[in-house]
């Protein structure tokens, strides 16, 4: 239960997981997502977005494959001693830690509208292919670095839906996790601002846990020689509405944890 318990806490965004550092450049254009990020840890409640529908779509830059060094820099119990999410604790020892990892994006394989001309001489084309993660790889990427070779067995897409995953573990246990709600910005053409929203359910043989995660990510691209991007994440654990504390909490983030993260290409 420990593997499982620290599992959850560090993949909480095995779907998403880049953070960014750099932030001052967004300032002058700052919308709501990076207006929250600089408000850390100072939240309330979740961010108002949109239901999720298709998946995230990220600017050209951020497509190929990249080495990341992720570091929990942060962490915050807004609610403690009253309410801790298991794992807290364990956490603290995980501060400026850096995992090292592979993650990919590309081309989404779903087709997209074709967009027609209403002059009939003109050619018909289709809009190209928007970027996506690669969440299956990069979630197994990420669980392998932080937990060894031997601990979980698989990470599944729903093929019905991008926002749906199943994580097995080669114990028996399954973490499933469904995006709900999910927000974006580009302040400029080096910046990209996302938000989600998801549910999380952990199942082993002998219990049953639930909570709603958000994680809100800021990506700067860094115009250098050879190209880096930098990310800041905050993930922020809400309860479910069946945890016996959550009319104690309400609305309210239980947990919050920051990353710094640096996506370096790979040689």
């Amino acid at each position: 239960m420990v593997l499982a318990i620290r599992l959850r806490i560090v993949l909480l965004g095995v779907m998403f997981i880049f953070w960014m550092s750099g932030l001052s450049c967004l300032t002058a254009n700052a919308g709501p997502l990076q207006s929250r990020l600089d408000q850390f840890p100072n939240w309330r409640s979740p961010p108002t977005l949109e239901p999720a529908n298709a998946d995230l779509y990220y600017p050209d830059w951020m497509a190929g494959d990249w080495k990341v060094t992720s570091t929990l820099v942060d962490l915050a119990a807004p609610l403690a001693p009253t309410i801790v999410t298991p794992g807290f604790e364990a956490s603290q020892k995980l501060l400026q830690q850096p995992v090292t990892f592979a993650v990919r994006f590309e081309p989404s394989q779903v087709s997209l509208p074709v967009q027609r001309s209403p002059f009939p001489t003109s050619t018909v084309s289709a809009d190209p292919p928007k970027i996506v993660a690669n969440r299956a790889y990069n979630g197994m990427s990420l669980a392998t670095a932080i937990l060894g070779q031997d601990v979980v067995e698989s990470i599944e897409i729903d093929p019905r839906s991008p926002n749906r995953q199943l994580a097995l573990f080669k114990n028996g246990q399954r973490l499933t996790t469904q995006i709900s709600d999910r927000g974006a910005e580009t302040p400029s053409d080096k910046d990209f601002v996302s938000s989600e929203l998801y549910q999380q359910i952990f199942r082993s043989e002998t219990q049953i846990y639930l909570n709603q995660v958000e994680n809100t990510i800021a990506y700067h691209r860094v115009m250098t020689q050879p190209e880096q991007v930098e990310a800041d994440q905050v993930t922020a654990i809400y309860l479910s509405p069946k945890d016996p504390d959550y009319f104690k909490a309400r609305a309210q983030p239980v947990t919050l944890y920051r990353y710094r993260l640096q996506f370096k290409r790979p040689h």
